[in-house]
């Protein structure tokens, strides 16, 4: 079995659902992956989703926007989320071409900073070539290849646990030497070399944390 991993976002730029754009654009909140998501019969989706931050101002989005249908909020400043919502026409092709095609989505599916979804597809090359083709043929969407290789499950690969900008900031901390036994560099350092402010460094690297350790005593 193979895996590609792949960054998806709507061919025409823009964001793949209002909603979700509106969320990815507030400041206040971190839209963080999505567990599972199901197109229903009756044409709306159904997502479960993590995310982090202010929880009072993503209920506020979501009682407030003409897309919900509904939804329930469960925990704190990291919160999971059950949200059923009427689709565009991007978010639904994208989902019929999956559904229709020979390969299975690896989740969680994480977001980027751009509101771009990093997803881990499972299945043949041949499978690959085909949905990605069919999906580029109709312009919903395109893709942006990130790695592939032979799917290994014992690794289940702790990197792709992360997002893309996760994985930038923990290999600059890695590289000037924040991790090493003697620590040689400061979060000042890690933030210089990426281009963010020492503080969104440390919130990146304790959630690579969280994630990192917490799949390894699972």
């Amino acid at each position: 079995m193979r895996y590609l991993t792949v960054l998806v976002h709507p061919a025409e730029g823009g964001a793949f659902h209002p909603l979700g754009e509106k969320l990815t654009k507030e400041s206040e909140i971190e839209r963080e992956a999505i567990h599972h998501v199901e197109h229903l019969a009756d044409d709306t989706v159904l997502s479960f989703a993590e995310g982090s931050g202010d929880r009072g101002r993503y209920e506020e989005i979501m009682r407030n926007s003409p897309y919900v249908v509904d939804y329930l909020v469960s925990g704190g400043n990291r919160w999971m989320a059950v949200s059923q919502f009427e689709p565009t026409e991007a978010t639904r092709r994208l989902l019929e071409r999956q559904r229709e095609s020979n390969v299975v989505i690896e989740t969680p599916i994480y977001f980027t900073a751009d509101g771009s979804l990093r997803i881990t597809y499972l299945g043949s090359d041949a499978a690959f070539r085909e949905l990605f083709r069919d999906s580029v043929e109709e312009s919903a969407v395109a893709f942006d290849v990130v790695e592939t290789g032979d799917y290994e499950p014992d690794e289940a690969t702790l990197t792709r646990l992360l997002t893309t900008r996760q994985r930038e900031v923990l290999e600059v901390a890695v590289e000037v030497g924040y991790y090493s036994a003697s620590r040689q560099s400061t979060l000042d350092d890690v933030a210089a070399a990426v281009g963010i402010a020492p503080t969104t460094v440390g919130e990146h690297l304790r959630k690579v944390e969280e994630r990192v350790f917490g799949a390894l005593v699972r």
